[in-house]
């Protein structure tokens, strides 16, 4: 076992090797070709001679293809070489720079007129059979053989090792600990020859924080202010929950932001003239910044030039910079160039891809700055080819009729983010990836024609699910079958050759789902969406049928004495408007249920008879949200109503107040409103935060009919509903237990109207095909009426907490949650406090 210091050592083997080479190169051959040939050579520097390369013997390897050694070389047996001069020393320095070898000589066997035969003696370095680390933990190992990429059978270099060294540390370095050692061992492997292990053994010493960070010089603005722009905390209380380690990588954007932060606020001249990073002692850091800030600045005059196409007051306009405001640089060019509604954006979708404008300082006085803005508009772009790459499943027409951006139009900013999101929304590709420039998406414009040719690059993910599951439990037995495809082609269900597994590529969804525990419950539904209804329009076509059954038989053995069933139908066409604008959308639909009732007596008004809901839905909707799964901007936003006709309107003589329930729920009448908005809002980086609101109402038509015997608005709980009762709407309201918020009268529920506000932080944690996991906190309230007199928005139950959703592509939107309900439910004391909900899908 040896420990080197392989720089002194790397020096002297180098050293020691460029001699012994020129003694070779000079004497070893003079003298073997002396001795071969018995002719007198002359081998003066000042009397070269030229020979033919014979034969090459390679000698003494024994890992590396002969021929794999003479390709390095730069000779081969037939070329000439000129003896002594840089023929030999060429060789030799090729040799030595592939870092295979421990020892290499070149001499020559023998000459024969000026034939000469050479002989490549060679040493190889030792193979390296284990790498191992000691002084690290088992995931710290496992990170660095990943870091590393050492491989086995590998050959052992001066090289290999300092820059593993090398890396060791800076990934120590990283986690904190500044002052890491690495020391090398080298054992030789008995079982294999030429073999050696290496061990890395590593000493981590104490990790290194900062322990404070100050600034000197500041006037106008605070330490605090000044320190909260970098990502380098010290250990301040206003950092508990953030790292104190010293970050080198970060450290110079540290003092950029720091000076960003001043132009910001007008002090464009402001400077850093001293910093440093010291040791207070073996565990500390501390970190000392001097700025000088200068005076503070304010825009005066702003004019425009070279500006032809759009007007100097609209531009104006655009920028929202008026004269003495602060001298901000930061916000001027982010209306300038980065804001979705800048200046650049203003003539991008007019087709000027080639636009510039350079802002410059043409006068100061005093405190004052004017602003000449240098326009270069250039001539309109048109896109020549739009292509797309990576479907290997989805049909390309199907991916091309969701683009705004088609060969011949000019180009558009605005159409190019349009395209981004609207394939985003269908779910079938990654849209994390599809938003990054280089890798979702290439743009490759040519100025001195005026094109752009623009490539879409999807990368395809699995968004078809699957339900299996079983379990006994309570004396019942539960099954589940489930299957959604939402990349299905229902032109190709007779193809054979196109099922695999399912006939796919046609961006249309069908979900069949079957549920039974044998006499208590069975559910069936079939659902179809086609999103573009004739292939030329984003007109949606869906279609749906299903049926329930479910009795007071609590065991799978028992006989039913009571039981509800309900068979239905529906379909619906959705539309995208172009008023108010393309965001729009208007759905209308019409469904029919069929209600059987046998002594039912939960949850519904009435028990016995049969009864028959035709209704019909519109819904106006806006989403501008950039992608459905883990939006960091735009909204939602919906209004429904969901009406049947007014049959007791039809017929005003009857006494429905006395009517018997079979016959006066025989055809059931109502209309329910429903109002629901959701903002999304991005903090900084991916930190979102989420605000919804919602509100629904149930009203009648005829006092004396009532309301309807099976609509309601059921608030409190996870929002999934234990089983799928048509008519009632589960609402989540987290930290309380399912149903526990809505009314009840005489034992059926009786939530006729409700509201519920939400706020949401969030941060995603993985965000990958295979997975997509966000965490966050919340904050909500919410509370459901039996009438509209008793109403009233702000007497809402609280609840706050934090939970983790994962979208996963196979089962779907799967979430838990922890909320705690703050106030108590009369009559359930247990309702509130503490509560864990599972999710499975995107509860209300």
């Amino acid at each position: 076992m040896k420990y080197y210091n392989y720089t002194l050592l790397i020096a002297f083997r180098l050293i020691l090797a460029s001699g012994i080479l020129i003694i070779a190169a000079n004497t070893v051959v003079a003298q073997t070709i002396s001795d071969s040939t018995k002719v007198e050579l002359n081998l003066n520097a000042y009397n070269p001679q030229q020979y033919v390369i014979a034969d090459i013997t390679i000698e003494g390897v024994k890992y590396i293809n002969p021929e794999t050694i003479l390709s390095f070389m730069g000779f081969v047996k037939g070329d000439t070489i000129t003896l002594p001069g840089e023929d030999i020393s060429f060789a030799l320095k090729k040799l030595w720079a592939q870092r295979y070898f421990s020892d290499i000589a070149i001499y020559a066997s023998k000459i024969v007129d000026n034939q000469i035969y050479l002989i490549i003696q060679l040493t190889e370095r030792p193979r390296v059979s284990v790498w191992d680390f000691k002084g690290v933990k088992k995931g710290e190992a496992k990170d660095l053989r990943e870091k590393l990429r050492l491989r086995r059978g590998g050959e052992l270099s001066d090289y290999v090792l300092k820059t593993s060294t090398d890396l060791i540390k800076e990934f120590f370095d990283e986690k904190g600990f500044r002052k890491a050692e690495v020391n090398i061992i080298q054992e030789n492997d008995t079982l294999v020859p030429n073999a050696v292990k290496v061990i890395f053994d590593v000493q981590k010493n104490d990790k290194v924080t900062i322990k404070k960070i100050d600034v000197f010089g500041n006037k106008n603005i605070s330490k605090g202010k000044i320190r909260k722009q970098m990502k380098n905390k010290d250990a301040s209380i206003w950092n508990f929950f953030s790292s104190k380690k010293f970050k080198d990588q970060e450290y110079p954007n540290d003092l950029e932001k720091i000076i960003n932060y001043y132009n910001q606020k007008g002090y464009r001249d402001a400077v850093i003239t001293a910093d440093s990073v010291f040791y207070l002692n073996n565990k500390k850091l501390g970190i000392n910044i001097t700025v000088d800030e200068g005076q503070r600045y304010y825009f005066r005059n702003i004019t425009w030039v070279g500006n032809s196409i759009v007007p100097s007051t609209t531009l104006y306009n655009i920028l929202s910079i008026k004269k003495g405001d602060v001298y901000d640089v930061v916000a001027m060019n982010k209306m300038l160039y980065a804001d979705q509604s800048s200046v650049s954006t203003q003539y991008n979708d007019q087709g000027y891809l080639f636009f510039k404008v350079e802002p410059v300082e043409v006068n100061i006085v005093g405190d004052s700055v004017d602003i000449e803005m240098r326009i270069y508009e250039g001539k309109q772009a048109v896109f020549k080819r739009v292509n797309i790459t990576g479907n290997h499943k989805t049909n390309e027409h199907i991916i091309r009729r969701e683009l705004w951006t088609r060969p011949g139009n000019l180009y558009s900013k605005s159409a190019l983010e349009r395209s981004i999101r609207e394939l985003a929304q269908s779910q079938n590709y990654d849209a994390e990836k599809l938003t990054a420039y280089g890798e979702g998406f290439f743009i490759d414009a040519n100025e001195r024609d005026g094109t752009v040719d623009i490539t879409y690059n999807v990368e395809e993910k699995s968004n078809d699910q699957v339900e299996l599951s079983g379990g006994y439990g309570g004396n019942t037995f539960i099954a589940t079958v489930g299957f959604r495809f939402s990349n299905f082609s229902i032109k190709n269900i007779f193809n054979g050759k196109a099922w695999r597994p399912v006939p796919s590529g046609d961006g249309q969804t069908l979900a069949i789902r079957f549920q039974t525990n044998g006499t208590y419950y069975t559910a069936f539904s079939l659902s179809f969406m086609e999103p573009w209804l004739g292939g030329r329009k984003p007109t949606s076509l869906s279609v749906s049928t299903y049926y329930t059954r479910e009795t007071n038989a609590s065991y799978f053995y028992q006989s039913a004495t009571q039981s509800l069933e309900t068979y239905g139908i529906s379909a619906g066409i959705g539309q995208r408007l172009k008023w108010p604008d393309s965001y729009f959308t208007l759905y209308t639909g019409i469904s029919l249920q069929h209600y059987i009732l046998n002594d039912w007596q939960y949850n519904f008004l009435f028990s016995n008879g049969t009864s028959n809901n035709l209704s019909f839905n519109v819904i106006l909707g806006r989403n501008s949200t950039d992608q459905p799964i883990y939006p960091r901007g735009g909204s939602d936003l919906s209004l429904g109503v969901q009406f049947t006709p007014p049959y007791s309107l039809f017929s005003p003589n009857k006494d429905y107040k006395n009517m018997s329930d079979d016959k006066r729920y025989r055809w059931i009448e109502y209309h329910k409103w429903t109002f629901k908005a959701a903002v999304y809002t991005r903090l900084m980086g991916d930190l979102v935060l989420m605000t919804r609101v919602q509100f629904g109402f149930l009203g009648y038509y005829n006092q004396d009919w009532g309301y309807s015997p099976f609509e309601s608005f059921v608030l409190g709980g996870d929002g999934m509903g234990f089983y799928n009762r048509y008519g009632q709407e589960n609402i989540a309201l987290r930290g309380y237990t399912n149903a526990s918020i809505t009314p009840r009268l005489n034992n059926a529920y009786a939530g006729r109207i409700y509201d519920k506000f939400t706020l949401e932080l969030r941060h995603p944690i993985i965000m990958q095909p295979q997975a997509n996991i966000y965490g966050y906190v919340f904050f909500e309230g919410g509370n459901a009426w039996a009438s509209f007199d008793r109403f009233n928005p702000f007497a809402i139950k609280r609840s706050a907490g934090l939970g983790v959703k994962l979208m996963l592509p196979v089962v779907g939107i799967l979430g838990i949650d922890w909320g705690y309900g703050f106030d108590n439910i009369p009559g359930n004391p247990s309702a509130g406090g503490g509560q864990i909900h599972f999710t499975f899908g995107m509860p209300m």
